[in-house]
């Protein structure tokens, strides 16, 4: 079968060709402008889908820098008050074994009293110690001190920092597992060794029992410290990830431009040809002027 081919259908699919180049060339014109692959989604349904998700991904890492960042301010805040207080602790240690010299004067047996009464109340301090207003040793607990009147600590659950899509990590610490809670707490110690000091007791015999709370505060310390370590890991992860997720966006919305500008020039090279050709083809004739 022979289609038979009139002027009008030379012009339908010059138009269409015409219009075809010039879709392509305003395209291509967007994406130099704009420097990026998709301008509206219909231009790459997939590529927009995926866009979407990694965007999602990056705005999720983000959260987690925050998180972690955060949760470094806690735990260099605990960090800060375990070595404060261990040294407090050390140097109650030295105090009482000092007292523990059987020939001190009550002067002497004073001024030692009174230097772990100092002690204490700096151990105090420690114990309702805060970050960003939240004290470091009463959880989630809304109270007004972390240590109460009955030297317990205030109840709540712990606090944690999200560094992942299933990891989380505490950033504060049981206020208990350090100072001791009620009559075991150090503050209940050192406040009989004050008093012994002041009767002119023996005060070796708490030695043993402010030894092991030294112990129990390293012990915590160094939790705090393996916690410390695992968000810094975090912390790298979560970097690295946003390299590479800002890496997938970039090669899903962004253009090459010298390969954009060098399809522009083809394009419009190609649509000036289009043009010509058109022309020279679709001559008008004395009939068209007739009409």
């Amino acid at each position: 079968m022979i289609t038979r081919v009139t002027q009008q259908t030379m012009q339908y699919g010059a138009q269409r060709s015409l219009q075809t180049n010039l879709a392509r060339l305003a395209e291509l014109q967007d994406k130099a402008s704009s420097q990026r692959a998709i301008n509206r989604p219909s231009d790459d349904p997939a590529g927009a889908a995926e866009s979407l998700r990694v965007r999602g991904e990056l705005r999720a890492n983000e959260q987690y820098a925050r998180n972690i960042s955060d949760g470094e301010g806690w735990l260099s805040q605990l960090d800060s008050v375990m070595t404060t207080t261990k040294q407090a602790l050390d140097r109650a240690n030295e105090l009482t074994l000092q007292g523990s010299n059987s020939s001190l004067n009550p002067a002497a047996r004073d001024a030692l009293a009174h230097n772990i009464d100092s002690l204490r109340s700096e151990l105090v301090t420690q114990a309702n110690a805060t970050y960003s207003g939240r004290f470091l040793f009463a959880g989630n607990a809304d109270t007004a001190q972390a240590l109460q009147a009955d030297l317990t600590f205030a109840g709540g659950g712990t606090v944690e920092r999200r560094l992942g899509a299933g990891e989380t990590v505490r950033v504060d610490a049981d206020g208990a597992s350090v100072f001791g809670s009620g009559g075991a707490s150090v503050f209940t110690l050192l406040d009989g060794i004050a008093a012994d000091l002041r009767d002119g007791k023996d005060v070796s015999v708490h030695l043993a029992a402010l030894q092991d709370r030294i112990k129990a505060v390293t012990t915590e310390h160094s939790t705090i410290g393996a916690r410390h370590a695992r968000l810094l890991t975090a912390k790298d992860s979560v970097a690295d990830a946003s390299l590479a997720l800002e890496g997938r966006r970039s090669a899903v919305e962004e253009v090459d431009l010298a390969s954009v500008i060098l399809d522009l020039k083809m394009q419009e090279t190609a649509y000036q040809s289009a043009l010509a050709v058109s022309a020279r083809v679709l001559q008008p004739s004395l009939m068209d002027f007739l009409r």
